[in-house]
């Protein structure tokens, strides 16, 4: 399967949304191939349609002050906070049958685990929460949205990130676990590039795409 990969760099989440948005129109009605957004945000915490207000622990002006957007979205799941340093990855993909949204979430993640593989760490499944974790920590958060049969959103990868978010939000509304990286879990620091070449390499073997720029 041929597929677009958009390696976008670091871009305000507003702006991406509104090209998913737009590309998810076109892939979904053949007039586009399969597209994959690398990226990373500034600032931003999104909030998916089951998120609770209490899971966002500022206020919206206090959040402003620190250069914090508030977006609320279309994704399942609650609140997730993306921030530089953090690799976002949006499949925008047709779906042939609806019974595809859960295994396309476990070969998401199936993926993610290779990829950190390469690492030396070791992600695994919950089997309660969507993601990749070390231990009770997160290490990739997975939330997606399918409309018309055609999937946007996707998961986000902790890779050199400030993990202090937590004092910002429940991270996906949990208050029992807490969050970790792939620079935490190594002890160096991973840059972007190697995670979204890692990354990438998995996706293809996953999905067996053939990426085109």
């Amino acid at each position: 399967m041929r597929a677009r990969v958009l390696d976008l760099g670091l871009r305000p989440y507003r702006e991406v949304w509104q090209l998913q948005h737009e590309l998810h129109e076109r892939v979904g009605s053949g007039q586009d191939p399969e597209t994959w957004i690398f990226v990373e945000h500034p600032p931003v915490i999104t909030l998916g349609r089951n998120a609770k207000n209490a899971n966002v622990l500022l206020s919206r002006e206090a959040l402003a002050e620190r250069g914090v957007d508030l977006v609320e979205i279309e994704r399942g799941g609650d609140a997730t906070y993306h921030a530089p340093g953090q690799l976002v990855v949006y499949p925008i993909r047709r779906l042939e049958r609806f019974r595809e949204v859960v295994p396309l979430v476990r070969a998401l993640e199936s993926a993610v685990i290779d990829a950190c593989a390469r690492f030396g760490v070791a992600g695994e499944r919950c089997a309660e929460h969507a993601g990749v974790w070390v231990g009770d920590n997160q290490l990739c958060a997975i939330g997606l949205a399918v409309r018309k049969m055609t999937s946007m959103h996707g998961i986000a990868l902790n890779v050199s990130n400030d993990l202090s978010y937590d004092s910002l939000i429940n991270p996906c509304g949990l208050t029992d676990r807490g969050l970790t990286s792939l620079s935490r879990e190594t002890g160096r620091t991973v840059s972007i590039a190697e995670a979204r070449n890692a990354l990438l390499d998995a996706f293809t073997r996953q999905f067996d795409l053939m990426a085109v720029a």
